[in-house]
């Protein structure tokens, strides 16, 4: 009886559903999926921001200490402190993400069929993806990183002083695009580009991968999407970590620039010579704690609304095509 009553329900969502375009879809279910996986780790995230970037009172504690301190200081809301920053950012990066990738693979099957089918074309596809939505997205990131860095750093002085003032996304946006005009917003898009690329494709290319490797009765389960995702999100970090700890410096200005410039070699060796190679990986064993969560709710998320917003297997969709 349940079953029947459940029939009836889809073919209700389905003739609304059914209306929109195959990318509108993927854009709502890619941003939905975004939004849930970012703040389930948000706590988490914010610990590894104020590691990775030194900030004062928190780079030598470990992740259960600052979050102590974070909840003295701050309270429970301290965990999210910048995170709505965050899911504004995550939400349109993720939903470009999402659908540019299923985007560019309908091109590149349509197009270059010298890749194959397989592993090259998710890579490509995915690192292709990856970059577009950063482009579209970073002002945003450099905001989030921005809030979740330099409002705790004044807080650590136990609320005295700038510490107590209220800051928000459109009033860091503003401030720094007054300072440094469209160059500030983009302050340490050559790490994240270098970064995201590889990782952005590796995340679709060892999660589709790994599908390809698991019968058909199970692709649709929701272990082996947490599972996949887990484990792509795992490698793809693992590779580009250090990229990631490069941006976050160069975005809340930590470092004063080098003789040759704030590019991301010149940042690196900085970082090296003054704080130790070790620097680099700062945060790593918290970011592993985040994006094993964060990776495996995405991709389930992901996959759960597509079957919700009933959007074809990709083999139907790549006639529906790029044009």
């Amino acid at each position: 009886m349940s079953s029947s009553q459940g029939s009836s329900l889809s073919i209700e969502k389905g003739s609304t559903i059914d209306t929109f375009p195959v990318y509108v879809k993927e854009l709502i279910a890619g941003g939905v999926a975004g939004g849930i996986s970012k703040s389930a780790v948000a706590p988490l995230e914010r610990v590894k921001i104020l590691v990775q970037t030194r900030a004062r009172g928190f780079h030598s504690l470990g992740v259960h200490q600052s979050l102590k301190r974070l909840l003295k200081h701050e309270g429970v809301a301290g965990f999210y402190k910048g995170n709505g920053a965050s899911v504004v950012r995550i939400i349109p990066y993720s939903s470009l993400y999402f659908m540019t990738y299923e985007r560019y693979k309908c091109w590149i099957l349509d197009n270059h069929t010298v890749f194959g089918t397989g592993a090259m074309v998710d890579l490509l596809a995915g690192s292709a993806a990856g970059g577009t939505a950063i482009l579209c997205t970073y002002p945003l990131d450099l905001a989030r990183t921005k809030l979740a860095h330099e409002v705790v750093d004044a807080k650590a002085s136990l609320g005295n002083g700038p510490g107590n003032r209220k800051s928000g996304i459109k009033s860091v946006i503003g401030s720094v695009y007054r300072e440094n005009g469209m160059r500030g917003l983009y302050r340490g898009i050559g790490p994240t580009l270098m970064g995201i690329l590889p990782y952005a494709g590796m995340r679709f290319c060892v999660y589709e991968e790994l599908k390809r490797h698991v019968s058909e009765e199970h692709q649709r389960s929701m272990i082996m999407s947490l599972s996949c995702g887990a484990l792509s999100g795992l490698l793809g970090q693992t590779v580009t970590y250090p990229l990631d700890v490069v941006k976050k410096q160069m975005q809340v200005n930590n470092l004063q620039a080098p003789p040759g410039g704030a590019n991301t070699w010149n940042t690196i060796t900085t970082i090296v010579s003054e704080q130790g190679w070790r620097q680099l990986f700062a945060g790593l064993g918290i970011n592993y704690m985040k994006i094993i969560p964060s990776m495996a709710i995405g991709f389930a998320t992901y996959d759960m609304m597509k079957l919700w917003l009933r959007i074809p297997p990709r083999q139907k969709t790549k006639s529906v095509s790029t044009g």
